[in-house]
């Protein structure tokens, strides 16, 4: 049995297994896209993984899968579309977020063609679950942040920012609502680099165009 988070019912996967007859079950999964026995399973194509590592949710998705005994990480892709060549990120900032996922994670990156050769692990991986059946677990939850915290990851999502910078600019003026009013010369003065500042106040002050 492989369940299968119901955001993903749009997916060539879900109707790929049921042309392989594989069993499945669709669920409203709060972690993880799929999960086998008691291994949980991120799925992400390659433009996922750049877009959830720029706006900061990968690490947080990375760290709910550690409620599971085991997970990894699936990149689905490459042979569509060069990793490490994406838009205008640099090739070693793309690495370093794999070796954060494997190394202060402890979480396997699997690197898969297309969504064919995905289904192709996800099928070897329930068999290999049938030689040694666990009871299948749903209970993991979505981690609850405290409002500090709540505080950084809205600092978080500028660019640039990252949590040691999002926590000294909180130090300096107190609230998000400060932080954003602050005056360009202001957040230089807490050495935040004059090209992030500048970036940060571009997209407080420029008005909103929807394209």
């Amino acid at each position: 049995m492989i369940i299968i988070d119901k955001r993903e019912k749009n997916s060539l996967i879900i109707s790929e297994l049921i042309e392989q007859r594989q069993e499945i079950r669709l669920e409203f999964l709060k972690v993880a896209d799929y999960i086998i026995g008691n291994i949980a399973i991120e799925r992400k194509t390659i433009s996922d993984f750049i877009n959830s590592m720029l706006n900061k949710r990968l690490l947080r998705q990375i760290e709910e899968l550690k409620q599971y005994p085991q997970q990894f990480l699936i990149i689905e892709g490459v042979d569509d579309h060069p990793l490490y060549e994406f838009g205008k990120i640099n090739p070693n900032a793309i690495r370093g977020m794999m070796l954060s996922v494997m190394l202060d994670f402890k979480v396997p990156i699997i690197l898969t063609k297309n969504y064919e050769d995905t289904v192709k692990f996800l099928i070897l991986l329930e068999k290999r679950q049938k030689k040694k059946p666990k009871e299948i677990s749903l209970i993991a939850k979505r981690k609850s942040y405290n409002l500090a915290e709540q505080q950084q990851f809205i600092l978080e999502a500028f660019p640039g920012i990252g949590p040691a910078t999002a926590k000294k600019l909180l130090r300096k003026f107190g609230t998000i609502k400060a932080t954003i009013n602050a005056k360009e010369k202001d957040l230089i003065k807490t050495k935040l680099h004059q090209k992030k500042a500048e970036a940060m106040k571009k997209i407080i002050e420029t008005k909103y165009l929807e394209k």
